[in-house]
């Protein structure tokens, strides 16, 4: 499926957001159902080691929020607070070049998560994933421990149509 406009510019914002441009990734796809993301993470000055590969650091950074922002944008963020609480890397070998990866959710495993939160109110579910170099071999797998609960009251995000007039002058 092909991106849609508000996942282009969801795409633009969070390569110019300025923790995940640190990483050295790019998100180079997001399906229009939020399903889907692929990233690019590029061998260069910035995400090259002393041995001449791609940091341990770059390839954790790049994968850390993907799958707590997808679960969140699907599940509702005025509903829900998913966040990745714990992640495992295992390198197979030495990235020589730059690396990519695929994030997908499926729908019965969306509806699952969503069942579980309404009935329990907190979800901790492990998702995979591997980058790949240029010649498709897995340099290194990650293991994503995404951890959602519902909102409490206090934790409720405001819209910016909700904040009454004058609220900003008063701050």
């Amino acid at each position: 499926m092909a991106e849609s406009f508000r996942t282009r510019w969801l795409r633009w914002k969070f390569n110019l957001f300025p923790p995940y441009r640190g990483s050295g990734a790019r998100i180079t796809y997001i399906d229009a159902t939020m399903r889907e993301v692929r990233i690019w993470l590029p061998l260069n000055w910035r995400t090259r080691n002393l041995n001449g590969t791609i940091y341990g650091g770059s390839i954790y950074a790049a994968v850390d929020p993907i799958h707590a922002v997808m679960l969140g944008s699907l599940l509702g963020r005025e509903d829900c607070v998913a966040w990745t609480k714990e992640a495992h890397v295992r390198f197979k070998r030495q990235a020589r070049t730059d690396l990519t990866a695929q994030f997908t959710l499926e729908a019965a495993e969306v509806e699952a998560v969503r069942e579980e939160l309404r009935r329990e109110g907190k979800v901790e579910r492990r998702y995979p994933v591997e980058l790949r170099d240029a010649q498709g071999q897995v340099c290194a797998t990650c293991e994503i421990l995404v951890h959602l609960h519902r909102r409490r009251p206090e934790e409720q995000v405001v819209k910016s149509a909700e904040v009454p007039a004058g609220a900003a002058t008063a701050l």
